[in-house]
């Protein structure tokens, strides 16, 4: 719950963003400020696909590109980058070392054996959630699924906006709205692991998880915001 209050708080600081009006990502190519639009599997997010390398970041884009519009191909492109992309198979590892040591869903036990199993379960759960709410639900919602790096202004005023993105979204047809695709899609995700996970049915397992996914999603959005400030001072590494 302290997750979803932070989420809250942080849009009670930033509200609703004004309603910008519809551009294609054909016309923002064509203004002399906005780079040529190049096809999907080129476009390198700001700071590279990957934060230190590792986490894939390949829902990221530029402020600039704010009020463009994807079709539902590039938003299913990004959802099976995030979801499928090896590095997240570290992720879950560190998850399932996580709940091994803690002994959640003790029916899967102990020893390798155990932790097989909460690795797949674990994997299954950030692929599934990545599908439904970054490809599948933003394009039955035309709601667009990038998280647009602010890149600029005070630290706990770029951390509020990242987190806040979890309740705050852009629509295709321009202007913000409630996040929908985020809490479905995760929902989704939630409602399918009760095939898979034998223990923990109940109505407070499930709402627990859902928000732990999405704070998740909250916690990445802000490694995104932050990666191209500390690759290019640390690594010295120009950003794209």
């Amino acid at each position: 719950m302290r997750i979803f209050l932070t989420c809250l708080l942080a849009v009670s600081c930033f509200g609703q963003e004004e309603s910008r009006p519809v551009q294609t990502a054909d016309a923002a190519s064509a203004s002399s400020s906005t780079p040529t639009a190049t096809p999907a599997d080129e476009v390198i997010p700001p700071g590279g696909k990957r934060v230190f390398g590792v986490l894939p970041n390949y829902r990221t884009a530029d402020k600039s590109q704010e009020g463009t519009v994807i079709p539902a191909s590039r938003k299913m492109y990004i959802a099976s980058k995030d979801s499928f992309d090896y590095p997240l198979v570290g992720l879950s590892a560190v998850l399932a070392g996580i709940g091994q040591w803690d002994d959640s869903h003790p029916s899967f036990g102990q020893g390798m054996k155990g932790y097989g199993h909460r690795l797949i379960t674990t994997y299954a759960d950030q692929a599934v959630g990545n599908l439904f709410a970054e490809g599948i639900y933003p394009s039955l919602l035309h709601e667009d699924p990038r998280y647009f790096r602010r890149g600029t202004g005070g630290f706990w005023h770029r951390t509020g906006y990242a987190v806040s993105r979890v309740i705050i979204t852009q629509k295709d047809g321009g202007g913000s709205r409630f996040n929908y695709s985020e809490w479905l899609g995760n929902a989704t995700a939630t409602a399918i692991s009760n095939a898979y996970y034998p223990d923990g049915r109940t109505a407070m397992d499930n709402s627990t998880k859902l928000v732990e996914q999405v704070g998740i999603d909250a916690l990445s959005q802000v490694l995104k915001e932050f990666w191209p400030d500390i690759r290019q001072k640390f690594f010295h590494k120009k950003n794209q």
